[in-house]
C-alpha cells in the first residue's frame, strides 16, 4: 500500500513494487503476515507527524513475519525464524528489510497477528510508566483512552507492577474491555472525572496520569493528581495540547514528563533494545497479550486507519498478508 500524496486514508494506493533489495550489513528480509496499525500512521499520511517522508512512501512501522533472508553479517537470525520486525517505512508491503538488532522473536504462544501489533503500544507503555513515572507498586495510575491500543496496554503492565489503575473510556462497551484487561474501575470521563477519581482514592487523587488525549484533559488530570503526581504526556487525541498552569505543578510538586518512544529510539537505542528484551519475556510467560478488536487484509488499508480515526478499534488493528 503505497501513499502517492498526504492526506486522509484514501490517498493509500495497491501498487506492485520491486521487491526490496537483499539485505544490507546487519539486515534481515522478512516475509510480513501482519502490521499493526497506529496512529502515527495517519499523521504520518497528513504531513503532521515529526518523521515526514515525501510521497510515494509506503507506510508502516511495526510488523511479523518470517524471515527469508539474512545478510552475511547477521548470525542472530536465519530463514525461517518468526519474528516481531521495526521498519522505519515499509511494513505495509508483502516484503520488508529491516535491521537485525531491532528485531526479535515471536515469543512461544504468540501468534503472528499479535506479535505485528505487539511493539509499538508495549513498549510505549513500558517505558511510559516505569522509566519516565517512575511507577511502583500500590500506586494509583489513571489512564487515559485506556481502550486505544496504548492504553490497554498500560493497563496490563501498571497493574502487572503492582499498580491500582482508574480507565476512563467513552462508552459501555470500551469500559467493559478496561476491566476485562485489569483495571481496578474504569469511568465515564463525559462531564468530568475529577470528582469519580477523588472518591476512588478516598479524596487522595492518583499518582500517575497517563495522558494521550491532552487539550482539556490535561487541566482535569493536574487536579486529579496527588502530592509528588506524575502526569505523562504522550499525545494530543483529544484536538492539541494545553497551556499547563505552573500553579499547579508549584503547589502539589508535580512533575509533568514528555514520553515519545521515537525519541528513546533515537537517543537511547540500547535502553530501547533492552525494553523490547524485557517485554518479550514478559510475553513469552503469558503476562503480555494484545487485544485485538479489528482485522483487515493489507488491501484494507485504508478502511483499518480509518476505524482508527473513528476510534472503533478496541485496543488494536492489524492488517494480515
Amino acid at each position: 500500500m503505497v501513499c502517492e500524496s498526504f492526506g486522509g486514508p484514501e490517498v493509500l494506493v495497491l501498487r506492485e513494487v520491486p521487491d526490496p533489495p537483499p539485505p544490507g550489513p546487519g539486515e534481515i528480509t522478512v516475509r510480513i503476515g501482519a502490521r499493526g496499525v497506529q496512529y502515527v500512521d495517519v499523521l504520518m499520511l497528513a504531513g503532521k507527524y515529526q518523521f515526514r517522508p515525501e510521497p510515494p512512501f509506503i507506510p508502516g512501522g511495526e510488523a511479523a513475519g518470517e524471515v527469508i533472508a539474512v545478510a552475511p553479517d547477521v548470525t542472530s537470525f536465519k530463514p525461517g525464524d518468526l519474528v516481531m520486525s521495526r521498519h522505519t517505512l515499509g511494513a505495509c508491503a508483502e516484503l520488508g528489510n529491516a535491521k537485525a538488532a531491532l528485531c526479535d522473536r515471536i515469543p512461544v504462544g504468540m501468534s503472528v497477528e499479535q506479535a505485528g501489533v505487539f511493539r509499538g503500544a508495549y513498549t510505549t507503555a513500558y517505558h511510559a510508566l516505569l522509566q519516565r513515572g517512575r511507577m511502583r507498586a500500590n500506586e494509583w495510575v489513571l489512564v487515559h483512552g485506556a481502550a486505544g491500543g496504548i492504553g490497554i496496554a498500560a493497563i496490563q503492565i501498571a497493574k502487572l507492577f503492582g499498580a491500582k489503575v482508574i480507565a476512563t473510556a467513552s462508552s459501555g462497551p470500551k469500559r467493559a474491555a478496561c476491566l476485562e484487561e485489569g483495571a481496578d474501575h474504569a469511568i465515564d470521563y463525559a462531564g468530568g472525572f475529577l470528582d469519580q477519581v477523588k472518591a476512588l482514592t478516598g479524596g487522595r487523587g492518583v499518582d500517575i496520569v497517563y495522558d494521550p488525549i491532552g487539550a482539556a484533559v490535561t487541566e482535569e488530570s493536574l487536579r486529579a493528581l496527588a502530592w509528588g503526581g506524575r502526569l505523562l504526556v504522550l499525545g494530543f487525541l483529544g484536538g492539541g495540547p494545553t497551556n499547563i498552569r505552573s500553579n499547579y505543578l508549584l503547589i502539589k510538586g508535580i512533575d509533568v514528563v514528555g514520553v515519545r518512544i521515537g525519541g528513546l529510539n533515537e537517543s537511547a537505542p540500547d535502553i530501547a533494545i533492552a525494553n523490547m528484551h524485557a517485554l518479550t519475556s514478559l510475553a513469552a510467560a503469558g503476562a503480555l497479550r494484545p487485544r485485538i478488536s479489528h482485522r483487515f487484509p493489507l488491501d484494507h488499508a485504508a478502511e483499518a486507519l480509518q476505524a482508527v480515526i473513528d476510534r472503533k478499534v478496541i485496543g488494536k488493528a492489524v492488517l494480515v498478508s
